[in-house]
């Protein structure tokens, strides 16, 4: 995907986050987030999304922490969630494409900016996918080809970095397949991080497998995996322990 596509989609997601936190009100539930209400989706994403800007427009080299988010509720707290957003979306879209800055795991692609778009596509479009599930009704469908590319950004990225708590003491081997795209990944489970690669090898002993958006929920832990198939245990750990 081009990072314009990137920059189109996290303007919609954040757009669409707001109007479904509106919908379900600030103490309503998030079911797919037990922990929360709304207000503490709101504020996480807020923050989330101030930190990002911050490190591009800073051009920030070294790690960033992630601030607290603030003590703020009610009006003022959806407007500073919709004023940080766009925010995020005008930094990232005005930034020099040859921007230098940190970032924090080995995704695939060609320059920081690239990633920064990136991750924050998917961050937000998760946590709306959140936000509707407060709301209640039919969720925004998320896109085929955006959501075999986060499945790619979780597997080669998020997992890859040494703090993936998905560990096997015994060797074992995980293929992720979509159903609706040419697109597959095989997981090697081990005492270090998984390694992932590209392609189903013959060597797994699982199989999950379904259409790419519900894949995407499904390994983000917001939705049941559509199919899974033989060694239940190497799924059961996946799942048990990939959460982020």
């Amino acid at each position: 995907m081009e990072t314009d596509e990137f920059l189109e989609i996290l303007d919609r997601e954040g757009r669409l986050l707001a109007t479904a936190a509106a919908a379900a009100g600030l103490d309503a539930p998030v079911p797919t987030c037990p922990d929360w209400r709304v207000r503490d989706l709101l504020r996480h994403t807020g923050t989330i999304h101030r930190w990002a800007a911050g490190v591009v427009a800073d051009a920030e080299t070294s790690p960033r922490p992630v601030p607290d988010p603030p003590a703020i509720d009610g009006t003022e707290l959806t407007a500073w969630y919709r004023e940080g957003h766009r925010r995020l979306v005008d930094t990232l879209g005005g930034a020099p494409r040859d921007v230098n800055c940190w970032t924090f795991h080995p995704a695939p692609v060609s320059a920081p900016l690239a990633f920064w778009l990136r991750r924050q596509a998917h961050e937000t479009t998760v946590h709306r996918y959140d936000a509707e599930a407060a709301r209640g009704g039919r969720a925004t469908p998320v896109g085929t080809d955006f959501a075999v590319d986060g499945i790619d950004e979780l597997l080669r990225g998020f997992h890859a970095r040494a703090r993936s708590r998905v560990r096997s003491e015994h060797p074992r081997v995980m293929v992720v397949r979509t159903v609706d795209a040419d697109a597959a990944w095989t997981v090697r489970l081990s005492a270090r991080p998984p390694v992932t690669e590209l392609g189903a090898q013959d060597d797994a002993t699982a199989e999950l497998a379904g259409p790419a958006d519900q894949l995407y929920l499904a390994l983000w832990n917001r939705v049941p995996v559509p199919t899974v198939h033989g060694d239940p245990e190497v799924v059961d750990l996946w799942l048990t322990n990939s959460g982020i």
